[in-house]
């Protein structure tokens, strides 16, 4: 139970990624608030639904202020929600450029603006943001998605330094996962997903658990001693 007691924001948390953390979460004793568009797919006691598109900037006010007031704190937030609209960059229209923008990157801003001062004045909590491979090293027709996600590492280091003023204990840090067996790779044709797994060291694609479980530990006590650092979950990806 290593988050017992704890509360903890999940964006995107309706599925995917979001889901496996918000459930694992949720097993390890916190109270667990899903922020998405969609419904949850799924239904678990310790974990409440909001319907939230992080885009909008009254939107995440009105959220943070009804977390803070329902729950007292937040203790953990996790940054997840994300959309992808690929092209080549001569292909790419100012929509798809600005609607990854606005819902990657802005979204990350506009929740964190409130949520992170809170931890600061309570003297302690975990942000972790999810990035991404390509964040780190980018990707051919994902100019916008890579912009936004090497973004959020900056966003990461910055936070890490702001939060932690006058001796507030609020960590933050990023995960950068590789190609990970989530809604959106089942769309990808097979011969694809092999290529992907044969570019890792351990020859395979990353489960959405796997990732969870790294969330775990960065929002978890275990790595009190943890800030300003972005975590590779990726295999061994070589590009």
């Amino acid at each position: 139970m290593r988050l017992e007691n704890k509360v903890a924001v999940v964006t995107g948390g309706a599925r995917g990624l979001g889901q496996a953390m918000a459930e694992l979460f949720a097993s390890e004793g916190a109270l667990v608030v899903a922020a998405d568009m969609g419904d949850l797919a799924y239904e678990n006691p310790r974990v409440e639904g909001y319907k939230l598109n992080v885009a909008d900037a009254d939107a995440c006010k009105t959220f943070a202020d009804y977390v803070l007031e329902k729950y007292g704190k937040v203790d953990i937030l996790v940054n997840n929600a994300g959309i992808t609209r690929d092209g080549l960059t001569r292909k790419m229209t100012d929509d798809m450029w600005n609607l990854v923008i606005d819902v990657n990157l802005k979204g990350v801003f506009n929740l964190t603006r409130h949520i992170g001062p809170a931890m600061q004045t309570a003297g302690s909590g975990s942000i972790i943001n999810i990035s991404s491979v390509v964040g780190e090293y980018g990707n051919i027709g994902q100019a916008n998605y890579a912009a936004t996600k090497a973004g959020v590492i900056g966003l990461t280091k910055t936070w890490a330094k702001e939060f932690a003023m006058k001796g507030a204990q609020v960590r933050v840090n990023a995960i950068s996962p590789g190609y990970t067996m989530t809604d959106i790779l089942k769309t990808v044709p097979q011969e694809l997903l092999d290529k992907f797994a044969a570019q890792t060291m351990l020859g395979r694609l990353g489960q959405p658990e796997e990732i969870a479980k790294a969330a775990l530990f960065l929002a978890s006590d275990d790595a009190s001693y943890v800030t300003g650092h972005n975590l590779s979950v990726n295999g061994g990806m070589r590009l």
